[in-house]
């Protein structure tokens, strides 16, 4: 008697777990099939392909097929030593990554830097819509991560110079290097101008004259932007004049970060200096074609400016007319709040397109996702941050320019010829008028 129960308890266990497992599959099937039924059919010749129509009719054919997840991924920079794996490049269809703090590749040459670059983009245009990668380092005085390539002077030695054409030079001849890693993007030049001389990153900047910024920044758009060098053609790299706005002029013991005195400080609300010292250069840039501006890491008063709708929707986007995207700095979204979902969502609708997150992209793409659905970000803003980066790739020619690196040529005499000429030309004489004994 008792085997018989055993056996017949045996049976419907194992009917029950026959039965749970159809249910997984035929609900697992569903699911899939809602997924793929929201995403628009991608016709065999889709127009944003087409090289010859304008680019706002490619942006808005191409933005006809995305799906919001897609969306979400063009928002999200990331670190490249934080991707869990590099499949979710594609799966994510992330917009951009960098190299943080370096972020060198094992192999720390140029082709070692060429080879990890090119398997991340290659890996981007894996995705379903084939949307091209930005890749983003701090290429602000040479390509000074890449071991051999020339190091040029800092802004604050290209500053002293004053020489438009020189720092373009430099510009150009930096646009070469990362043509050599294919690298597409250089979050440079710094448009910050110093008040206290014990802020720590002086060195990065051209000069605390607004005039002197508007010029010598513009002729350093002028140089990444452009696409000869040596008489050659090389890929244009998006330029990002930094950091918006008014950093620089934090006041000393108000940084919100507590390593710090005065980075990431506080820069006082004031309407007058706004218009007169902090604005003309950025509204120069834009006139110099930038496409991409990052928010600093300071407050505008008692806001990050990162979370400053003012500032960032009002006055950049509306009075100057900038088309192109603004990107949060190093983890910066994330200092307005303790939450990072309440976080996330000022900063997106304060007017930021996309998020240096720089590590957790998927509980972003979590986060942005219930985000609209809950209402608290529109289905606009998503398709306008997503439109404003899609112009920014089809204005460099991602979409279309196929340059090797490996037919890319670099004068290294003439670059460190170039380096020594800016270095002479930095150097300031002061005069002895009984200052010294």
């Amino acid at each position: 008697m008792y085997v018989c129960i055993m056996q017949y308890m045996n049976m419907l266990g194992r009917i029950g777990i026959v039965f749970l497992v159809a249910v997984i599959m035929v609900v697992s099937l569903y699911y899939l099939y809602r997924m793929n039924a929201k995403l628009p059919a991608l016709p065999e010749n889709p127009s944003f392909k087409n090289p010859t129509i304008s680019t706002e009719e490619r942006i808005t054919d191409l933005l006809s097929y995305m799906s919001l997840e897609e969306k979400i991924g063009q928002m999200a920079l990331v670190e490249k030593n934080s991707i869990r794996s590099t499949s979710d490049i594609s799966k994510y269809g992330l917009g951009a990554l960098l190299s943080g703090f370096g972020g060198s590749p094992e192999e720390n040459t140029i082709s070692g830097w060429k080879k990890m670059v090119d398997t991340f983009v290659a890996e981007s245009k894996r995705s379903r819509l084939e949307i091209p990668m930005l890749y983003g380092v701090d290429a602000i005085h040479g390509h000074s991560n890449v071991p051999g390539l020339t190091v040029f002077p800092h802004s604050i030695g290209l500053g002293a110079t004053g020489d438009e054409e020189l720092v373009r030079q430099v510009a150009e001849a930096t646009r070469a290097q990362l043509a050599l890693t294919n690298i597409n993007w250089s979050y440079s030049p710094t448009y910050d101008m110093p008040q206290d001389i014990r802020w720590g990153r002086v060195y990065e900047t051209f000069s605390d004259d607004p005039e002197l910024v508007s010029r010598l920044g513009s002729a350093y758009i002028k140089g990444l932007q452009n696409s000869e060098y040596n008489g050659a053609q090389t890929p244009a790299v998006l330029a990002t004049p930094k950091h918006y706005l008014g950093a620089g002029s934090m006041l000393w013991d108000t940084s919100s970060n507590e390593n710090f005195r005065i980075d990431q400080g506080v820069t006082p609300v004031n309407e007058q200096r706004l218009r007169e010292i902090y604005l003309p250069p950025f509204e120069q840039a834009i006139e110099e074609g930038a496409m991409s501006i990052m928010a600093g890491l300071n407050s505008w008063g008692d806001t990050k400016l990162a979370a400053e709708p003012y500032l960032i929707q009002r006055v950049l986007k509306e009075e100057l007319g900038f088309q192109g995207f603004v990107v949060s700095d190093w983890y910066g979204v994330y200092e307005i709040s303790d939450d990072d979902y309440t976080s996330a969502v000022t900063a997106i609708n304060a007017g930021v397109d996309m998020v240096m997150l720089p590590f957790e992209y998927k509980k972003f793409v979590r986060n942005i996702k219930r985000a609209v659905r809950s209402g608290d970000i529109t289905q606009q803003r998503i398709d306008d941050a997503v439109r404003r980066i899609l112009r920014a790739k089809f204005t460099i020619g991602l979409f279309d320019e196929d340059y090797s690196s490996d037919a890319q040529v670099i004068d290294f005499e003439a670059d460190r010829l170039l380096a020594r000429q800016a270095v002479a030309q930095s150097a300031v004489l002061l005069k002895n008028k009984n200052v010294l004994p």
